[in-house]
């Protein structure tokens, strides 16, 4: 007889006096769904994800995009660079110094975005979830009322 011919049969007792293996529990009866599905199933998750990460990339590309375009400049635009704007400024100075309010610019853009689309989004999901956290206790009790 081969071993797989035991696994269909019920299980074997070893001893007499063991007691029999317990019954399986009957299957739980599902409580109703709620009206909106919980928040992990939520689109609004994957919507914010999407603009933090825009906002991410367009002010990293502000602030990292004019420092490369400089460096590019400096390394194969000399010419370009030592140029005098006014009075004696070279353009690679002048360039230099625009950097900083860029900087701010890429701050202020990022700041706005979170203002303006990140955060009422945040919001919204945060203020969901809250609902949800109060009214999980009391669907789990509806549940077992009906049982």
């Amino acid at each position: 007889m081969s071993y797989d011919s035991y696994s269909a049969d019920p299980p074997h007792l070893t001893y007499p006096w063991q007691p029999p293996p317990p019954a399986s529990p009957p299957s739980p009866t599902l409580p109703r769904t709620p009206a909106h599905p919980p928040l992990g199933h939520h689109s609004d998750l994957r919507v914010l994800r999407t603009a933090y990460r825009w906002q991410r990339r367009v002010a990293t590309l502000a602030a990292l995009g004019y420092f490369t375009l400089f460096l590019v400049l400096s390394a194969f635009a000399p010419g370009l660079m030592t140029g005098t704007v006014a009075d004696g400024l070279p353009v690679g100075l002048l360039l230099a110094l625009v950097q900083l309010p860029v900087t701010w610019l890429a701050i202020g853009l990022y700041e706005y975005t979170a203002s303006r689309y990140v955060d009422p989004l945040a919001r919204r999901i945060r203020r969901q979830a809250e609902v949800d956290a109060r009214r999980a206790p009391y669907e789990g009790r509806e549940g077992a009322a009906a049982r």
